[in-house]
């Protein structure tokens, strides 16, 4: 099972929904990355009834990134209570990174894997555990186990660490928001949205009005036990010129296929994305011309800031499609794992609708990619002149 992602800044994630802790490790962050840290023991309890204090740390500038994608935090996402407090156990020292591998985990308090019983034996419509049935022969129904989105969690806490180098290295800024939810569309200028403004309605869409119609849609359906699906939309500022490669590792590629491999996406898309099937060449080239300072640019920015794979300067244009959530409370028609036919209600706590917390998720997979390329770049910098 591939639980790694990226090349020079590699994050391995490990941990199940239901499973004692979930938890990521990051490999490759270069030293003296300010992260700001403090002390906070992690307890283990053992069979004598002691508390076992094991030395770690938390940072805050990790943990807001967390509680962002935190399950619970308002009545549009799943009822789940977790705390995900994350503990560093290595990497860290005086409150920078040390070049060493970064541990984190968090434990998992609130599980119930009884409410899932029924997924032992019957496979959900729109849902891995068919799949993961037919490849491994074995599934944790519980939660999901990896196919769940809690998975997610290591994800987040990676990508606030590739934010932070990110952030100190160039300035990047990245910002992710609610552009659709089913029919409704939100009116937001990718160039100027922020944050402030994403995070000022608990759909995390920054146009108010469309906001609160949206969350009128996502409350119905969950009140008739169905879901909801939508998009999200990601712009990356002060990206540097010159990350990605020109054959099979494109920036965008990458991109690609880090947003795709969030749980639920379906479509990712930058620049005109799909509107450029209906565009003439004239129409969508984007044409060069020269800033007051003499650096070249493009008038337009059609191709959402990559060309031949590689980063323009420009702004970062994304944006992923993601599917209604397959656990819902409407009956369908399934089998068991058996073959029998059978009816199945849903069971267990789910989000109506991913879009809120998957806000987050994006940000980070674009960090990883992006902080990835930035150190490849790096490497080569010496050699090409740059």
């Amino acid at each position: 099972m591939a639980d790694s992602f990226g090349k020079l800044f590699r994050v391995t994630t490990w941990g199940e929904s239901h499973g004692p802790a979930i938890g990521a490790v990051i490999e490759g962050c270069p030293p003296l990355l300010p992260l700001d840290c403090r002390e906070r023991p992690l307890y283990v309890k053992e069979k004598s009834g002691r508390a076992l204090k094991i030395p770690a740390f938390t940072s805050t500038e990790i943990q807001s990134e967390l509680d962002r994608r935190r399950p619970g935090q308002s009545g549009l996402t799943t009822p789940r209570r977790e705390p995900d407090q994350a503990h560093i156990l290595s990497g860290i020292f005086e409150g920078k990174t040390t070049g060493a591998p970064i541990s984190i985990l968090a434990w998992n308090s609130d599980v119930r894997p009884e409410d899932y019983e029924v997924f032992k034996s019957t496979d959900r419509p729109g849902h891995a555990g068919f799949t993961y049935r037919a490849k491994y022969g074995v599934y944790d129904h519980r939660g999901g186990g990896r196919s769940s989105y809690r998975e997610t969690w290591g994800r987040v806490a990676a990508g606030a660490v590739a934010k932070k180098l990110l952030k100190r290295a160039a300035g990047t800024e990245i910002v992710g928001y609610v552009a659709r939810v089913a029919d409704v569309a939100a009116r937001v200028d990718p160039n100027t949205v922020t944050l402030k403004q994403v995070e000022s309605h608990a759909t995390r869409c920054p146009d108010p009005d469309a906001a609160e119609r949206m969350s009128d849609r996502i409350l119905a359906a969950r009140e008739s036990g169905d879901s909801l699906g939508g998009v999200v939309g990601i712009v990356v500022r002060n990206v540097p010129v010159g990350l990605g490669e020109p054959v099979f590792d494109k920036l965008d590629a990458d991109l690609f296929k880090a947003l795709k491999s969030i749980h639920a996406t379906k479509a990712v898309e930058i620049g005109a994305g799909l509107e450029a099937a209906g565009l003439m060449g004239s129409e969508h080239n984007d044409p060069f011309t020269t800033d007051p300072s003499g650096r070249v640019r493009p008038l337009t920015n059609q191709a959402g800031g990559v060309l031949g794979g590689i980063s323009t300067g420009e702004n970062l244009i994304l944006r992923v499609t993601f599917k209604p959530t397959a656990t819902i409370r409407k009956p369908q028609a399934t089998v068991t794992v058996k073959g029998k036919k059978t009816v199945l209600s849903g069971a267990g706590r789910h989000d109506p609708c991913v879009l809120p917390r998957a806000v987050v998720t994006a940000e980070a997979m674009v960090a990883l990619v992006l902080a990835d390329h930035y150190l490849r770049d790096r490497a080569i910098a010496p050699f090409s002149g740059r």
